[in-house]
C-alpha cells in the first residue's frame, strides 16, 4: 500500500469506529502487514494470543498469499492509511468488505467486491483465501469459552 490522501482509493470514506468489528480487524491486519518488514510478525503475534500458534500460522499464511495475489493483480496500487489513523480509506474498506463477505459465505458478493480491486477472473480465485482469513479473524475476535 502507498500514501493514501488525494489519490483514488486512499480518500477517507468512513471512520474505523463506524465499521463492523470484522472489517475493522481486517483493516488493522492489512495496515500492520503493510507498515513495514515486521508487519507480518506483528499480525501473527496478535492472532497467536487468541488462536494459538498453529491457527495463527494458517491465517497469516493465507493473508500473506491473499495480499500477494491482490497486489500482483491489482488494477492499480492499493492505498492505505497508517496503523493508528482513525479513518478508513476506500481501498481498505473494499478489501475489508470483500473478506467479511467471503467469511459470511456470500461468495458471489465477495467476488464482486474483489473485482473492484483486481481483474474479474482473479477475483473468483481469491474468495476462498479471503474466507479462510475472515473466519480466522472472526475466531480471534470471539470470546473464549470457559471449560
Amino acid at each position: 500500500m502507498t500514501a493514501p490522501h488525494r489519490h483514488p482509493g486512499g480518500e477517507p470514506v468512513a471512520t474505523l469506529a463506524a465499521l463492523p468489528p470484522l472489517e475493522r480487524r481486517v483493516i488493522r491486519c492489512l495496515r500492520l502487514w503493510c507498515a513495514g518488514p515486521d508487519g507480518p510478525d506483528e499480525v501473527h503475534r496478535e492472532l497467536a494470543g487468541r488462536l494459538g500458534e498453529r491457527s495463527a500460522d494458517l491465517v497469516v499464511e493465507e493473508l500473506g498469499e491473499l495480499l500477494r495475489l491482490v497486489a500482483g493483480h491489482a488494477r492499480r496500487p492499493l492505498l492505505g492509511h497508517a496503523p493508528e489513523c482513525p479513518c478508513a480509506g476506500g481501498d481498505e474498506c473494499v478489501f475489508a468488505r470483500f473478506v467479511a463477505l467471503a467469511a459470511e459465505g456470500a461468495r458471489e458478493e465477495a467476488t464482486l467486491m474483489a473485482a473492484l480491486l483486481v481483474r474479474p477472473d482473479v477475483a473468483l480465485c481469491l474468495a476462498g483465501r479471503a474466507e479462510t482469513v475472515g473466519l480466522g479473524l472472526m475466531r480471534q475476535m470471539t470470546p473464549r469459552m470457559v471449560q
